[in-house]
């Protein structure tokens, strides 16, 4: 039995499949090109809506205590919360924005633009 015949043997008694390329084929295949379905950042979407809401909130605080609604003892004390609740809110709603747009399918957004968790 030479080895070419048992080669042949051994590849038929696989399980592989294999689907035989065109003729005039230019080294290329379709499904090299095909884009796979995005993949939705949950964990990270579901962050930037956690500092969107905590920063909305410091926001809201801040101002109302440097509008004077809220009877202040030390007033050194409420530009730092609008300070944090700003630096919260920024990247919470920019990361929100991506999503949005994402979901929605607008030209030039996509998950991929959002960071996510290695899991």
């Amino acid at each position: 039995m030479n080895a070419r015949s048992s080669l042949r043997q051994g590849i038929l008694n696989t399980k592989v499949r294999y689907s035989k390329l065109a003729n005039d084929d230019d080294g290329y295949i379709d499904l090299q090109f095909k884009k796979s379905p995005p993949k939705v950042p949950y964990k990270a979407i579901a962050l930037a809506t956690v500092l969107f809401l905590i920063g909305s909130l410091l926001i809201t605080i801040g101002a109302l205590l440097l509008a004077g609604y809220f009877e202040v003892t030390h007033a050194d004390r409420t530009v730092p919360v609008l300070i944090i609740g700003i630096l919260v809110f920024l990247p919470g709603f920019y990361h929100l924005r991506i999503a949005y747009y994402a979901s929605k399918g607008y030209r030039g957004y996509s998950y991929d633009d959002i960071p996510d968790f290695d899991d």
